[in-house]
């Protein structure tokens, strides 16, 4: 019996190499990410409730926009990471004493719903799809 169109789990198939393409698109998804926490940052606390709920809409859009774009978990991992990075490095004091975060509810919301939705959007499974004719039933 040939196995040559039979695919296995994920962990069975052979590393491949990115390409310059996927590699420079991840690097600007990084970017975006890091962008949109700095955003967030500012516009979660200027208008608490809606604030709060359209920087989380805008991490979301992001993170779940970059898997679908790449099609891979990948693409919403590269976001994620640089708003993590942006605001963790945002929410460190200066020697001035100077913070961007406030030590309110909202703050910690945007800080844990963050994490949660980028890694809601990274193990969200992209479903493979089989192809070819013989997928269709009765041909």
């Amino acid at each position: 019996m040939s196995t040559a169109g039979r695919q296995g789990s994920a962990l069975a198939q052979p590393l491949v190499r990115p390409s310059g393409g996927r590699i420079v698109a991840h690097l600007g998804l990084f970017v975006l990410g890091a962008v949109v926490g700095a955003a967030g940052a500012l516009v979660q606390a200027a208008w608490f409730p809606g604030g709060l709920l359209l920087a989380l809409a805008g991490a979301a859009g992001v993170f779940l926009g970059g898997s679908r774009a790449t099609g891979s978990r990948a693409g919403a991992l590269a976001p994620a990471v640089g708003w993590m990075i942006a605001v963790v490095l945002l929410t460190s004091t200066r020697p001035e004493g100077d913070f961007l975060f406030g030590a309110g509810l909202g703050s910690y919301l945007f800080l844990l719903g963050g994490m949660a939705v980028g890694v809601m959007c990274a193990t969200l499974g992209q479903r493979r799809q089989p192809g070819g004719p013989a997928v269709r039933l009765g041909k």
